[in-house]
């Protein structure tokens, strides 16, 4: 039996661009603009609706990310989710779940009521801290009074899974910021919680900058605290870790991420969205990448030797970035694809494990093994000797997973699979 796929649908528009964000996303779109992208976005799916990798599959979970997804217009929004119901086999426990932004909420819960109407069960807001200092220095357009409101015009709606993000390490962050973060996060009654530590990215004004001996950053023993500190609370709370960043109350965890986490299959939507997927029909644009570039790299120089997908070959894809091109694409009734590479054995091995040691339930070498046909230490005996002799894995129940102090130190792990 296939596993069920996941599907990511991209909305690439904000109100404001944040100092820190690397994401797709881009400011200053108007309605015309938005209802446009909302038409390719459907012509898209139609386009993979009848392609046979679709076929027969059953989408578990869906999440409408951005950019900000609220920003769109309540009916524009619906009609996002209203299609990919129509288009694909949703099972009928599907987790379904939206980004939102708490300044782009409307009040009355007009545009949470469509959405819930629609079809989206779990609602995810952009919190990232309480003290209205920090909401500036991030570019944040919301107050903690909005996050407030909108957690409790989501309830009204009828939105009974809810996250919170929040971030630490941010500049002019105390620990007890984010302690004070946490307590007020908590006291709004989610059901899951991420707490993202904040990475420079490179080309962000936060990176220019940082560069530039600007950016006020709290010193590593601070951000320690923070983290200790949060995991601590959120447990105590009756919250469980369920991966670096991420902790929810049980029934809870993320089951999109998950997707992700355990290197299974999604297909994504809209621009710049990426895909994993096993092609069963030739698919152009797809290849490998030229010697000594990576994916990223691939990706934002369109450097790649291209040629039509492999049935039955897997491939991580992904659509041209910009929301023009990815509209000019579809009007002529071709897939958006921009380039991809395909994934191998060996790839395939090293991603499953460098993404599923982000999980504090870590690999079952026993899934490994149903998957790939050998165990974990056969194809990395010594990489997962060596880490376990530095204290930063450990066996337990048959799962390879971090130890406390390799959760801190998840980089140097990871790094040790790619």
């Amino acid at each position: 039996m296939a596993v069920p796929i996941g599907l990511y649908v991209h909305i690439p528009y904000c109100q404001h661009k944040c100092g820190y964000c690397d994401f797709n996303s881009h400011a200053g779109s108007d309605r015309e603009e938005q209802a446009r992208y909302v038409d390719a976005l459907l012509a898209e799916m139609d386009l993979w609706a009848a392609r046979p990798e679709l076929a027969g599959e059953q989408v578990a979970t869906v999440f409408v990310g951005g950019g900000t997804p609220t920003l769109l217009e309540g009916t524009q929004l619906a009609r996002v989710l209203t299609a990919i119901r129509r288009r694909f086999h949703l099972a009928p426990d599907a987790e379904v779940t939206v980004e939102a932004n708490p300044g782009t909420v409307d009040l009355e819960g007009e545009k949470l009521h469509l959405a819930r109407a629609a079809g989206a069960t779990r609602i995810s807001f952009g919190a990232q801290a309480r003290q209205a200092h920090l909401l500036r220095r991030l570019g944040r357009i919301h107050t903690a009074a909005d996050v407030e409101e909108a957690v409790a015009a989501a309830r009204r709606a009828g939105f009974g899974n809810i996250n919170l993000d929040l971030m630490y390490g941010l500049p002019g962050q105390t620990a007890g910021d984010f302690r004070d973060t946490v307590e007020w996060a908590l006291s709004l009654g989610p059901t899951h919680i991420s707490a993202y530590s904040l990475i420079v990215e490179e080309g962000t004004p936060f990176h220019r900058e940082w560069q530039a001996g600007r950016l006020n950053l709290p010193p590593e023993e601070a951000e320690e605290e923070m983290f200790r500190a949060g995991k601590a609370r959120l447990e105590a709370a009756g919250f469980a870790q369920y991966e670096v960043s991420n902790y929810a109350r049980p029934g809870f965890r993320c089951r999109h991420n998950l997707i992700y986490w355990r290197n299974e299959h999604y297909l994504g939507l809209g621009c710049g969205a990426h895909s994993f997927l096993r092609l069963a029909a030739p698919l152009g644009n797809l290849g490998a990448p030229r010697p000594g570039l990576s994916a990223s790299r691939v990706q934002g120089l369109g450097e790649v030797i291209t040629a039509p997908g492999r049935p039955g070959q897997q491939y991580r894809f992904w659509n041209v970035k910009h929301p023009g091109a990815y509209r000019r694409a579809l009007e002529r009734g071709e897939l958006p694809v921009e380039a991809g590479e395909a994934i191998d054995r060996r790839a395939e091995m090293a991603e499953t494990m460098f993404m599923g040691l982000r999980l504090l339930e870590g690999i079952s070498d026993a899934r490994f093994r149903d998957r790939f046909g050998v165990g974990i230490c056969e194809v990395y005996g010594p990489a997962v000797d060596r880490l376990r002799e530095q204290g930063l894995l450990e066996w337990s129940e048959g799962h390879l997973r971090l130890t406390d102090r390799g959760l801190r130190l998840g980089n140097v792990v990871w790094e040790a699979f790619v």
